[in-house]
């Protein structure tokens, strides 16, 4: 996934099908100049991680 992609996913107000090692994320956060996103498992909202945008994947 690109950052601008992980940006319009973090600022809709629609669920976006979106995973990360396979498993269902919410994207929380962008930080486009590091190329990183804040996530979380959409059954566990205090397992927040910073990954590498590009190791998004959108279903």
């Amino acid at each position: 996934m690109n950052t601008q992609r992980a940006k319009e996913i973090a600022a809709s107000p629609v669920m976006a099908n979106v995973t990360y090692n396979g498993v269902p994320i919410y994207i929380e956060q962008v930080d486009e100049e590091n190329g990183t996103a804040t996530i979380y498992p959409l059954d566990e909202p205090n397992n927040k991680q910073k990954v590498s945008v590009s190791s998004l994947k959108e279903h």
